[in-house]
């Protein structure tokens, strides 16, 4: 996949493409990129993916703060999956939120050489997204530019959406977020000290911080997850929450306990895979009882990896 950030590429040839910010690049994106190749291939040209590498809302609202499924790094590397000739990384800026429909159609027209464009079921661009599915065919006739309106992408009649799939981990409903995203929920950070309470009643935690400030935790509790730290791969369990046993209820915290692993990497680079949802987190009398309860999700973990 050709990433492409120049504004005015000159190397570029005739493409087929649509546009999207592609949050999580989940089953409902994946249908329509395949349009998108299928439209390319019948028309023997490349097949282009023009996104944002900042959501848009947050050049047009500064104090908005978006919770993402995916970094744009991420997203990137999600999109380099698809099998799509160029992604294009355009630039959301407050000039660009100005055009119209039209004179946006212009831009990819001059700019990146969109011959067709394929157009979500449900998407509106343009300034104000006043404009409709007709406007965009009339002003593709007048262009040069083919419109092609996506079809839909449902599982079980429900919608596959980037804000379905939010929903869904915010409510620790992992298994709807891995068949709405076609994979498992992924965070990557740095694992950094933590206060060494776990070592001390046998489950030592790894204290995971997330590199993207913006993206979305899943719901507090506790889960089996997949580790992959240092190019090796494990099974663990994973606890976001506030520690009510230990810390009294006061910070959030994410914490890994690698299974059946012993070592040292502190500052590394940790990717965590979201399983499933083992239990809401609880406050114990005891040290001994949440010892017993850690005791019982391992086995519940170990039988669901």
């Amino acid at each position: 996949m050709n990433i492409i950030r120049d504004t005015h590429p000159q190397a570029l040839a005739p493409s087929v493409a649509t546009i999207g910010f592609f949050d999580g690049v989940h089953l409902g994106h994946r249908h329509l990129i395949n349009q998108v190749k299928m439209a390319a291939s019948l028309n023997g040209w490349c097949s282009s993916i023009i996104t944002f590498p900042v959501h848009p809302r947050q050049v047009i609202q500064s104090n908005y703060q978006p919770s993402l499924l995916s970094s744009p790094e991420e997203k990137v590397e999600l999109l380099g999956t698809t099998g799509i000739d160029n992604c294009i990384l355009l630039p959301f800026t407050r000039e660009l939120s100005q055009l119209t429909a039209r004179e946006f159609m212009q831009l990819l027209y001059d700019n990146y050489k969109v011959r067709m464009l394929v157009i979500g079921y449900d998407h509106r661009f343009g300034h104000n997204r006043a404009e409709t599915f007709e406007d965009y065919c009339r002003y593709g006739r007048e262009l040069g530019i083919h419109i092609m309106q996506a079809t839909a992408y449902t599982q079980e009649q429900d919608k596959v959406s980037s804000s379905a799939i939010r929903r869904a981990l915010l409510s620790g409903e992992i298994s709807t977020a891995t068949k709405y995203l076609g994979y498992n929920y992924f965070m990557q950070g740095t694992i950094v000290s933590g206060y060494q309470v776990g070592r001390k009643i046998g489950f030592p935690t790894a204290n995971l911080q997330v590199d993207f400030s913006n993206k979305l935790i899943p719901a507090i509790g506790v889960y089996a997850v997949r580790v992959s730290v240092n190019g090796q791969n494990y099974k663990g369990m994973l606890n976001i929450g506030h520690r009510p046993t230990i810390n009294n209820g006061t910070d959030l915290s994410i914490e890994v306990h690698i299974l059946d692993f012993e070592g040292d990497i502190y500052n590394q680079p940790m990717r965590i895979e979201f399983v499933d949802f083992l239990r809401p987190e609880a406050k114990f009398q005891s040290v001994d009882e949440l010892v017993l309860q850690i005791q019982k999700d391992k086995e519940t973990a170990l039988l669901m990896l």
